[in-house]
């Protein structure tokens, strides 16, 4: 199971930090990920972690954006920094328990969260 928090109401240029808290199993020889979804728009990946470490980004968010994780307490993280408007989404995190090359391909992961909302507004 996997526990989404750390949404809400930011100004542009503000920042956030989106939590995936996992219980019942870990991740940490496959994938960790964040996807977002406007409404009406396809659900689209976001960031990911892979077990060497390596991170991934979609280009709109490459050098605003920071994914983490803490092996220890089964947790990943998303640092949303220089927040613009159109980042506003529901965020989900997403797992899988074995990498794959198409981590990108939200059809890859079956383990979700519940989405936390982000929201960028003045």
């Amino acid at each position: 199971q996997l526990q989404a928090s750390g949404g809400g109401l930011v100004q542009p240029g503000g920042s956030l930090r989106l939590s995936c808290a996992a219980s019942g199993r870990t991740f940490s020889s496959g994938a960790m990920a964040w996807f977002r979804q406007c409404p009406g728009k396809e659900r689209e990946f976001v960031s990911a972690v892979r077990q060497n470490g390596a991170t991934y980004y979609i280009d709109s968010v490459k050098g605003r954006f920071t994914i983490s994780r803490d092996i220890a307490k089964n947790t990943w993280y998303l640092q949303m920094n220089s927040l613009k408007p159109e980042d506003t989404a529901v965020y989900f995190c997403a797992a899988r328990a074995v990498w794959s090359v198409d981590y990108a391909n939200s059809i890859q992961y079956n383990y979700w969260g519940r989405g936390t909302q982000v929201t960028v507004s003045s």
